[in-house]
């Protein structure tokens, strides 16, 4: 191998070196992980679920790095830049230590290969020690029992949402699902639920293991009173909490989460009320009813399975405009289009399609056609690529109306770009 590669030199060869791009299992990350002696001194909160991840891992790292703490935060996939997988204090992390990282990794695996998720799981850790973080947040990138992220013993886990995504890997029903989420969880350690009906593998799960079940409705409540809230736990009651940052109503139970999550840790990690309520009102992540543009306004959400797609269309509900709303969608071939389709069905006008730039993007004509049999008349547009989706769509907008994209993080990272290009 040519010494010192580049960052995006190192980045294409980890997406050849093992046959499978997806490999769930964790004898081999295990083995390179004793390999380097990675063993985190520090509080390790692993955060899983359907949907909710990336808005419960910033709520924590907000409201922990507002009650002082030195934070590490690992997630996946990014938008933009594979720098923005890894945080340590609220920076991503920089070429010179991603890189460092990858050659110790390479250097200590011998025979042994390595996906690139598992890499970048190896790298963040490697990072969060060398920089000796207070507390590390882990986001799970696929299910949970089998992942990556499960190699370290998490002190309190969370499982923010159950619903049906990635079933080629996980299984076709809740139960299943749930299961394979529920996998995060660690015998007496706090096990934070905030799917208000989780399904029974979860709950089994957890009296089967012996943790400490903290489930929403049960162990921790929330209750929305105009543009406050109060969260109530076992001890904790937290009055007159700002509404988070983000938007939308489901955000509120994915911060109840992150503070469930906080008084279950109260022995190790000291939050108070104001650095909840500062972090409530800082923790952003980009993607989310992300809005960047005005007259018309345009918002990005990554929404890319049905539960996502309900929560989407309900929040575009709660923020209405006095025109149109437009949607530029892309979607993946292995997902359910057609839920995505009929949860947002109601509040799309007129519809731009196109086939994100991976191999495994649906095509916009099949997109197309799974619109049409979803909402008959539909008004659509089919498009190349998201950038020109845009553009058609920013065309024939007026000012009043809206434009949400949507379906894919591949689609809206290409709008992202562009919208920022345009500014």
């Amino acid at each position: 191998m040519p010494h010192k590669l580049s960052l995006d030199a190192w980045l294409a060869r980890l997406e050849k070196l093992h046959p499978r791009a997806i490999d769930l299992g964790l004898d081999r990350v295990r083995r390179v992980s004793v390999a380097l002696d990675l063993n985190p001194g520090f509080p390790v909160i692993t955060v899983g679920g359907t949907n909710g991840k990336g808005s419960t891992c910033a709520c924590l790292e907000a409201m922990l790095r507002a009650a002082g703490y030195k934070t590490g935060l690992y997630t996946s996939p990014h938008l933009l830049r594979y720098n923005e997988r890894v945080r340590i204090a609220g920076e991503v992390s920089n070429d010179t230590d991603l890189i460092a990282a990858f050659e110790r990794i390479d250097a200590a695996r011998g025979e042994t290969s390595l996906t690139y998720y598992e890499f970048g799981t190896l790298g963040a850790m490697l990072q969060f020690v060398d920089a000796e973080v207070d507390v590390a947040i882990l986001e799970v990138g696929l299910g949970g029992r089998l992942d990556a992220v499960n190699i370290f013993d998490a002190d309190a886990a969370i499982v923010t949402s159950v619903d049906l995504d990635h079933q080629e890997y996980l299984g076709d029903t809740r139960e299943q699902i749930g299961f394979e989420k529920a996998g995060i969880y660690r015998a007496g350690r706090p096990a934070v639920c905030a799917d208000p009906e989780p399904p029974a593998s979860v709950r089994a799960h957890v009296s089967k293991l012996g943790a400490d079940g903290w489930q929403l409705g049960k162990d921790f409540q929330l209750d929305i009173a105009g543009n406050h809230w109060t969260y109530r736990g076992r001890l904790w009651v937290l009055l007159k909490l700002p509404l988070p940052a983000m938007a939308g109503t489901y955000q509120v139970r994915n911060a109840a989460g992150a503070i469930a999550v906080l008084e279950a840790l109260q022995n190790r990690l000291q939050v108070d009320a104001q650095a909840i309520a500062t972090g409530l009102r800082h923790a952003c992540v980009e993607g989310r009813f992300q809005r960047v543009g005005q007259r018309p306004e345009l918002v990005l959400d990554v929404a890319h399975n049905p539960e996502a797609a309900r929560a989407l269309a309900a929040t575009l509900a709660e923020y209405p405009v006095a025109g149109r709303t437009f949607a530029v969608i892309g979607m993946l071939a292995d997902k359910d289009s057609a839920g995505v389709i009929a949860a947002l069905a109601s509040q799309i006008d007129r519809w731009f399609v196109c086939a994100p730039d991976t191999s495994r993007a649906l095509s916009a004509s099949a997109l197309a056609d799974g619109i049409r049999l979803q909402a008959s008349g539909a008004d659509i547009t089919q498009c190349d690529d998201p950038v020109a989706a845009l553009e058609m769509a920013l065309k024939q907008a007026a000012v009043d109306d809206r434009i949400v994209a949507f379906g894919s993080f591949y689609t809206v990272a290409a709008v992202l770009n562009h919208a920022r290009s345009r500014q």
